[in-house]
């Protein structure tokens, strides 16, 4: 394709302000999809990963392509959660430009603030589109201005505060240069009916690709996948030079390592599909199958010019968790994979992909340590691993430390908290129980917004203490600041065991007595083990209590004695939930179809 036609252009955002709704909107009225397929009725399409759709966010970057008029638009879609911002980081060097998405009601959040950094670091053209103008809340003005402060901050060069302003309705399927405020304060767009605003800001604001064409092949490898037939896929953009099916190059490896191969298989996007082409140049991104040991940031180039690409740079993990063997008396019972060695083979396989992730040497041969973003990002490999049919345990989860200076140092992160105004107090208790340092705190149209820098260690688990303490109205986000000194460690009581003292199928008649010292994980007809962790009681110390006793037998029979017994249902919290329950001497089981604690005391 004429490369002055072609438009390289990633979306970045916060969580759930609108990016994939919007690639939605591109895709249908593109008409990507004939009539007939289920695409055009579907909503969330790039979200394809299961545990996407289940938790409603991005985890995967992905990218596709649309047609507009003359033009190619190649589209990456970006993960907005912090956890996942490696994801982020490796394909934002693919494009020549961004749509910074901005929720009209929630403003600049800390996500927003991290990814546009990235991208003005990198030279990238800005178009800002303010989503969601039709909420009620919003406060159009008000982010404009904040969007504005951004800019200011965080730009490198002068040209970057000189960028287009657009206004969204997503899910519609709207942009549009001019708003009517309704009745009811939302906001209307009457100078569009649909995307057209944008794809022409797009062809006009976002410069076509650079790269000669004519000089020696450079291609650096950004994502991985996997095909049954054809293996490895590597898929990156074409900095320079023209790729060819059959071509020989010199792949380079970011370790320094220069293999030959083939190319055997090379395919360009076309909305959801790859189709295959017999060529491409320069600005394209492309597929190529038939490098079976290809990496992330690896080179392909030409044999005769072997020139490697700058190395892509991934902010180092915070958080780390032990991972080990199952030795359970339930362990093998309810996986297909437990072993030291199918571990370690499966987590090896992550590590190609998942650019955000490191695996350690544990405290035995046993067990090995991962590392990454945050809690999400290691509860999302786990919940994955779990459903392909893995077994294991794990430890807490702990911050990873640094040597700096001649001085211990700790990971912080810049907090983000909005809550209806009737949690205020319990917001500022929690976060000064937790050694927070309140930065900012503002009026929104529907609450409060507090700004905090803390310890990661500290943060640890104040996502389910703020749902609960606040029934669920409360939302927070975060994002990696820096590494300070060590500082004072906030002290947590989360209650004393509640262990199982024997082997055995859980009564009711056990867990009348039981429920009444504290919250249990079980319910009546529950397998349990000796030393499994059954409930957590409301004082500090530990108890070893029988929740499998019967009712012992006599020639006596009480009336309706046995019906009269009322028990509350057993608290299954989820896995990022047992994740902050683990204790200091104890372990998380987890497999397929159970998530257990254990007391190793």
């Amino acid at each position: 394709m004429n490369q002055t036609q072609l438009r390289n252009i990633a979306i970045i955002a916060h969580v759930d302000h609108g990016k994939t709704t919007l690639v939605d909107a591109m895709l249908k009225q593109t008409k990507t999809f004939a009539t007939h397929q289920k695409e055009n009725q579907a909503t969330t399409i790039m979200d394809s990963n299961e545990l996407e759709r289940e938790k409603g966010v991005t985890i995967l970057s992905k990218n596709t392509a649309v047609f507009w008029r003359d033009y190619k638009i190649n589209i990456l879609d970006t993960p907005g959660h912090a956890d996942f911002s490696g994801e982020v980081e490796r394909v934002l060097n693919m494009a020549d430009g961004c749509i910074l998405l901005v929720d009209a009601a929630e403003g600049v959040l800390s996500q927003t603030r991290f990814v546009l950094r990235l991208a003005l670091e990198l030279g990238l053209i800005p178009i800002v589109l303010i989503n969601k103008v039709d909420r009620k809340d919003q406060q159009v003005k008000l982010v404009e201005k904040e969007i504005g402060d951004l800019f200011l901050e965080l730009a490198t060069q002068d040209w970057q505060l000189n960028f287009p302003i657009l206004y969204g309705r997503g899910i519609e399927g709207i942009v549009g240069t001019q708003l009517a405020e309704n009745k009811d304060y939302s906001q209307t767009i009457i100078n569009s009916t649909n995307l057209d605003p944008l794809f022409q800001t797009i062809v006009e604001t976002i410069p076509a690709p650079d790269g000669d064409s004519a000089a020696p092949l450079q291609l650096q490898v950004n994502s991985l996948d996997w095909d049954q037939h054809k293996g490895r896929i590597a898929i990156g953009r074409i900095f320079q030079g023209t790729i060819k099916k059959g071509q020989t190059i010199k792949l380079l490896h970011t370790n320094g390592k220069e293999t030959k191969g083939t190319i055997v298989y090379l395919y360009n996007h076309f909305g959801l599909d790859r189709k295959e082409v017999g060529e491409a140049s320069a600005g394209e991104i492309v597929a190529v199958a038939g490098l079976a040991d290809t990496g992330i940031g690896d080179t392909i180039a030409d044999p005769e010019h072997p020139v490697a690409l700058p190395a892509i740079i991934i902010t180092e993990p915070t958080v780390k968790i032990q991972l080990m063997i199952n030795t359970s008396p339930f362990s093998g019972q309810e996986a297909e994979f437990s072993t030291a060695r199918q571990l370690r083979s499966r987590l090896d396989k992550e590590l190609e992909t998942n650019v955000g992730l490191r695996l350690l040497l544990g405290t035995s041969s046993e067990s090995m340590t991962i590392v990454g973003r945050g809690e999400l990002h290691l509860a999302i490999l786990i919940e994955t691993m779990r459903r392909e049919g893995y077994e294991f345990a794990l430890s807490r989860p702990e911050v990873v430390l640094k040597e700096q200076a001649g001085q211990t140092t700790e990971p912080w992160e810049y907090v983000t908290i909005d809550v209806p105004e009737k949690h205020t107090g319990t917001i500022t208790a929690g976060m000064a129980r937790r050694r927070g340092q309140l930065k900012n705190m503002r009026q929104t149209k529907v609450g409060v917004r507090f700004e905090y820098e803390i310890s990661t260690a500290n943060l640890i688990g104040y996502r389910n203490e703020l749902l609960t303490a606040t029934s669920g109205e409360g939302v927070v986000h975060n994002i990696f600041l820096e590494y300070r000194p060590l500082s004072e460690q906030a002290e947590f009581h989360r209650g004393g065991a509640m262990i199982a003292h024997e082997t055995g199928i859980v009564t009711a008649y056990a867990l009348e007595k039981a429920q009444q010292r504290g919250t249990l994980f079980v319910d009546p007809g529950d397998k349990v083990y000796a030393s499994q962790v059954v409930g957590i009681q409301k004082r500090p110390e530990d108890m070893t209590m029988n929740v499998v006793k019967g009712k012992k037998l006599t020639n006596f029979r009480a009336a309706s004695a046995d019906t009269l017994i009322v028990l509350a249902p057993g608290w299954k919290p989820s896995l990022e939930q047992f994740l902050t329950l683990i204790g200091e001497h104890e372990v998380l089981e987890v497999t397929p179809k159970s998530l257990r604690l254990r007391s190793l005391s």
